[in-house]
């Protein structure tokens, strides 16, 4: 298999900022708590295609609630693959997880961001049951893959942001 990636940490201070945005009254203490806690993504087995991604902090949903997780990860992708980001099987499949735009697409320049790259998920508890999530339990899955483009492509524009940056 050809080694194309390399999940990383963010930065704290970019973690921090991103978490106080959506969620203000957490302390200092306790985002530098859950930033060390982050676990990279990793595959469970040696066929599995997917990586596992693990929640920094646990959630809990009501049906219909929607949040956004933010994974404090980022991805070093070779030019031509992309990371595609699903709901883990079982919480998909038994609870009804859905991410709210069906599946993520990391490309490789979103690394260069002016937010470092982070990957951030957003999922709905579309089940009829209230829905918990303990910190470090695995949530999305995320599977590299190539892709082409047309013969007749010039894009030359340079991405600064995430979602919808690229207009």
């Amino acid at each position: 298999m050809e080694r194309i990636a390399k999940f990383e940490k963010i930065s704290f201070e970019r973690f921090e900022n991103d978490w106080e945005k959506l969620f203000p009254d957490v302390p200092e203490s306790k985002i530098r708590e859950i930033y060390d806690g982050i676990v990279l993504p990793r595959r469970a087995t040696s066929g599995s295609a997917g990586y596992d991604f693990f929640l920094p902090a646990g959630v809990f949903l009501n049906p219909r609630e929607s949040i956004s997780v933010l994974t404090g990860i980022r991805a070093r992708i070779s030019e031509g693959w992309v990371l595609n980001i699903y709901p883990r099987s079982g919480l998909g499949i038994r609870n009804r997880l859905r991410l709210d735009n069906t599946v993520g697409i990391i490309d490789s320049d979103y690394y260069y961001s002016e937010n470092e790259g982070h990957i951030m998920i957003k999922f709905t508890n579309e089940g009829k049951d209230p829905l918990h999530i303990g910190a470090g339990k695995g949530f999305a899955q995320g599977i590299f893959l190539p892709f082409g483009i047309t013969e007749d492509d010039e894009v030359s524009a340079v991405r600064n942001g995430g979602f919808g940056s690229t207009g």
